[in-house]
């Protein structure tokens, strides 16, 4: 993991100022003579820079984007707890971590961080921006913000704007942090239980009720406790509250709900979405309950470039990160028809 640090002030748009900021990054690969074959990966909630362990078949040795033929950069979100500045960096006008004084950021505000590492980088064209979930917002904000630089997009189980039901999904999951007794503790442990909840409440909309159903239906019929769904989700639950921090999922589920592309620009989101006229291949997965397919195919119908492709999976919401053969499939055909040779 590589390092970029920003030592002038960052304006959010609260209003409020970071002093300074740092982004956590990686790559693969080597940027060719011309600067033509950069890939810039987004990550969703709870990833991290190294896409190439969190995208494995898509990302990295032997996948469809592959350093071998691509310069491949991923970025660590503002406000994450790995390496990017959040709630757990240390605060330079205190001395001190910032915890609950951490400010309210927005999608926007992480991709004008993204803006920055690309400069540093000497970037000056993106040959593919993709990401999925919460990466799909940033890749849709960037294209908006700098059409110019991105080249092509990829998609994947994302929308132009957060849903009411992505919205209220997200409060509830900040209430169960809330609930925890320790939570706005000045301490990297503050809500950890209720994060625990809060991944257990997202569990069930990543994935759905015929894939619970299949997987976690206990065969034993008389028993009265310690049912397989109920470890499934505790262990959901352990494993995040173990790699994660609270403070973190607590602003970053704000930052989606603030996604909005035509928020201050003065135009339906259905007239932002027709300037981005960049090809485009839109992935919705049938069986999403979080980002349904209705979402994908807005996307597609109101970008003027944009491919839709719908894959047939149980596995809901994640089926972005599970069924990476499929996303491969279609992500290299589209390349191969949608780029000049």
């Amino acid at each position: 993991m590589q390092s970029f640090h920003h030592t002038k002030p960052f304006e959010l748009e609260c209003g409020e100022t970071l002093p300074a900021i740092t982004i956590a990054y990686h790559t693969y690969g080597k940027l060719n003579a011309d600067k033509s074959n950069v890939v810039w990966v987004c990550h969703a909630l709870t990833a991290n820079a190294d896409a190439a362990a969190w995208w494995p078949g898509v990302v990295g040795q032997g996948s469809v984007i592959n350093p071998e033929s691509h310069f491949i950069v991923c970025a660590n979100i503002l406000g994450s707890c790995y390496g990017s500045t959040g709630p757990l960096s240390t605060n330079p006008l205190t001395g001190k971590p910032y915890f609950s004084d951490f400010p309210i950021i927005t999608i926007r505000d992480m991709v004008r961080a993204h803006i920055l590492l690309r400069k540093h980088l000497g970037i000056e064209s993106i040959y593919l921006l993709m990401g999925g979930s919460m990466g799909g917002y940033q890749a849709l904000e960037w294209s908006v913000m700098e059409p110019l630089v991105i080249e092509r997009l990829f998609l994947a189980a994302t929308s132009p704007t957060e849903s009411a039901w992505g919205i209220a999904v997200h409060s509830t999951q900040r209430l169960a942090i809330e609930a925890d007794a320790t939570w706005r503790d000045h301490s990297p442990a503050a809500g950890q239980k209720g994060l625990k909840a809060a991944r257990a409440i997202g569990m069930l909309t990543y994935r759905n009720y015929g894939i619970l159903v299949k997987k976690q239906t206990d065969p034993d019929p008389e028993k009265i406790d310690h049912f397989k769904a109920s470890s499934y989700i505790d262990y959901q639950g352990d494993k995040l509250m173990k790699r994660f921090n609270a403070y973190s999922y607590w602003i970053l589920t704000k930052a989606m709900d603030s996604h909005h592309l035509a928020r201050g620009r003065h135009q339906p989101v259905g007239e932002v979405l027709g300037t981005i006229s960049q090809p485009t291949l839109v992935v919705g997965i049938n069986s999403d309950i979080l980002c349904p397919v209705e979402e994908q195919k807005y996307l597609a119908a109101h970008m003027p470039g944009a491919r839709y492709k719908e894959i047939d999976s149980a596995y809901g919401h994640d089926g972005f990160m599970v069924e990476v053969e499929k996303i491969s499939r279609l992500l290299g055909t589209w390349l191969m028809e949608n780029t000049p040779h």
